[in-house]
Formats: structure tokens, sequence, C-alpha cells
């Protein structure tokens, strides 16, 4: 099934169905190694070059078992060294519509383990007269249109590739004479004031993906990084992901510009938003140093992004963030037959 989940899109699988030479397989399908993916389904975009693979899950209190692969546009390699929460919010639909989970009269909830973290996210789907129903008045920036929301709820994100929220211990480290915070909360990101790197932090995704100094910089505090975050040699892998902050635009929490690693993100990621909004809650770095904080123990965090917003619900517990959640959408576009 071709579906799309959040500002993301790809193939969603059934694990049984994959043959044993899996990423081969989805390499074909997807037409990679190849900048126009011009011979399979990818867009030729990192963001429309991904796929879910999922079973009905033998974990006690789990409906799901999901693991995300990231299928690399021009390079032949196929990574689960990541998360992706916005093809996370086709996983509760599909697995409706793939009769792993019954649908309840109204919304059902699916409660899903991510495999490439060992983590558990709930979704509620809305399935009137029990089936699946796409349509709905949910808005989410970096998607034409409304579709009926899927809110997804993280539960104990924090270190999920890493082992630690802060894997060094601080806060603050410096790299390469940029002060970063090393962070994962369900996604490893290098968070970075944009004006550390010499931009303002409102700039179009294609005009700093062209500043071959700034990717190059970027690229040498990642790999540091990396090590750094128990990641070990991260020149062939697709986190940490990068993203520089700056004050809000928009009335929102603050703005970012992420590299995903190399290529500007035209949004930004979900777990991505989450582990940059816990940023803005530690009480001191970059992202602390120009967000703007609204008070009380559950904080609505409106992260900026190039096509608008994702707004990120954390629960405090004094300075500890409990629980995160996001609203995303997602729509069927197609069932059928792939050819590898």
């Amino acid at each position: 099934m071709w579906m799309r989940g959040g500002t993301s899109k790809g193939g969603y699988f059934l694990a049984e169905d994959l043959p044993e030479d899996r990423d081969g397989f989805l390499l074909r399908v997807m037409g990679s190694p190849d900048a126009r993916q011009i011979d399979g389904m990818g867009g030729a975009d990192p963001l429309t070059s991904k796929v879910a693979v999922v079973a009905r899950s033998e974990r006690p209190g789990i409906d799901v078992d999901y693991l995300f692969l990231q299928v690399y546009v021009d390079r032949a390699i196929v990574t689960d060294a990541q998360n992706c929460g916005n093809i996370l919010a086709g996983i509760g639909p599909f697995a409706i519509e793939r009769g792993l989970v019954e649908a309840r009269d109204g919304e059902t909830p699916v409660r899903i383990h991510m495999e490439n973290t060992g983590q558990v996210a709930e979704a509620r789907v809305a399935t009137p007269g029990r089936k699946v129903s796409y349509a709905g008045e949910a808005r989410i920036d970096g998607v034409p249109g409304t579709a009926a929301a899927i809110p997804l709820a993280f539960e104990d994100t924090a270190g999920s590739s890493c082992g630690a929220l802060l894997p060094t211990g601080n806060a603050v480290d410096e790299i390469e004479g940029v002060a970063c915070t090393l962070i994962d909360n369900g996604m490893p990101c290098v968070v970075m004031r944009a004006d550390a790197l010499g931009i303002s932090g409102d700039e179009d995704p294609a005009a700093l993906e062209a500043e071959k100094d700034l990717r190059a910089r970027l690229e040498a505090i990642r790999l540091v990084a990396g090590r750094m975050m128990t990641l070990g040699d991260v020149s062939e892998t697709s986190v940490p992901k990068m993203s520089m902050v700056s004050p809000p635009r928009n009335g929102g929490a603050l703005s970012t510009r992420t590299f995903i690693p190399h290529r500007c993100h035209k949004a930004i990621g979900v777990l991505g938003a989450v582990s940059v909004a816990t940023a803005a809650l530690l009480p001191e770095g970059p992202a602390s140093e120009v967000a703007t904080l609204q008070g009380g123990a559950e904080k609505s965090l409106s992260i900026e992004h190039p096509t608008g917003e994702m707004t990120v619900i954390a629960t405090m517990n004094g300075e500890t963030v409990t629980r995160t959640a996001i609203l995303r959408t997602a729509r069927k576009l197609m069932d059928g037959h792939v050819f590898g």
C-alpha cells in the first residue's frame, strides 16, 4: 500500500510479504540509486523514499510492530538507523486495513512498537462504521487540503537511539567552535543556533543546500557529534539530524532549518520536532536561548519550519519532559502490487 504519512510518503508492507532479499527488492522498488529514481516509485526526495514494514505484535499490550526503513535516493543504501514519525502516522490505518487490528465504531486506538528504537507510540484512527476514514477537517502544514486527524502520543522516547536524552550528559557541548545540544528524544539531533552558522534561520531550503561551505561545516560537526552521541561513524547513516534554530517569526516557540542530514528538510520530522522542542525546554542551550515558551506543566510548542509549523504538546514533571504528543494525518494513495 502506498500512503502519505504526515509530510512524507512511501510504501507500507506486511513483513511476511517481503522477499528474502529485502533491501535489494526495496532499492529496485524505489528506483535507487538514481537522483531522479526514474525506474521506481520514489519521488527523488528523501521524504518520498521511505518504507514501513508492519507485523502483528506478540508483545503484551502492543498491537503491531513497525520497522522504518529509509531508502537513499542516490546511493544503494537501505537503513534502519532512525525512526520516522511521519510514516508512523499511516501505521494505524494500514494495520486496520490489513486486518491486523480490529476496528471499533468511531475511533480505534492502535498501540505501535517502533522496532528501530524499541519505543511505543499510540495512534488514534477515525473509524466510523468500523472502517478507516481518511476524510476530515484536520490540517497540517506541508500538506495541501484537510484529512482525518491522527493524534500520536509517544512514551519513553528519551534516549531511544543514544541511550540517554543527553548522551554526553551536557546540555551544551562545543563542536568545531559551535555550541550544540546533542539530544535524543525519539530522534538523535544536533541543535545549534542559526546565527552561529552564519545564517538568519529563515532561508529557503534550496538556498541553504546551495551553500557548500555551510553543508561542509554541518557535516564536520555531525561526524564528531555522532561519536559523542554513541552512534559511532555516521558518515553513511542518516542520523543525527542537524537542526539550526532561531527566534520565532510567526508567533511560535522557535524557528528551524534542519538537514536530514545532507538535504534541507522542507518541513521538520515528527520526532525531530519532539527532540528540538525538548531542547527548548532545557534550562540552557541554543534552543532555550532563542525560544519563546509558555508556563504550566503542559506546554504547547509551535515549531516553525520552512512550510509552516508543527505543534508539540509536552507534559512536564519539574524540568523533565514525561510525555509528548503531536497531531498528524495520513491518506491511502494506492493498494496493489509493486514490482522490484
